[in-house]
């Protein structure tokens, strides 16, 4: 999202790390949840304005997902149970809530560095955030 859009303080930082994953070699992953949440944001009217228009963002998520190092991170069989496990160390309710599935999907594909500006996913054992 801060890449994408160029009002956000955090946009030129954000860009440099996005792109450094999106052409290098080191895999890297995205989890799902995150592609409609991008959508959700950036398409949104009251929370951009102007909203970025559909075909746009949906240009943007396929531009990443070209990466040849990216690794889209799904839900798999342990999903569930390392989501309530996540959820009950961190206390997630409400918003929290899907941060948990983030950290859940990370996890079970042995992802443990999230890289982020949101301070809520420190709250969450087994994941060391990485700052923009």
């Amino acid at each position: 999202m801060y890449a994408h859009r160029s009002g956000f303080p955090l946009h030129g930082r954000a860009g440099d790390r996005l792109r450094e994953l999106v052409e290098g070699d080191v895999p890297w992953g995205l989890p799902v949840f995150c592609i409609g949440e991008f959508c959700r944001v950036v398409t949104h009217p009251r929370i951009l304005t102007p909203p970025t228009p559909l075909p746009v963002a949906l240009d943007a998520i396929d531009r990443i997902l070209d990466s040849p190092s990216i690794r889209l991170l799904s839900p798999g069989p342990r999903f569930h149970s390392l989501f309530r496990t996540a959820s009950e160390a961190a206390d997630a309710r409400g918003n929290l809530a899907f941060d948990a599935q983030i950290v859940a999907v990370c996890l079970e594909h042995g992802a443990t560095r999230l890289l982020t500006s949101d301070r809520d996913f420190s709250r969450f054992p087994g994941i060391e955030t990485v700052e923009l």
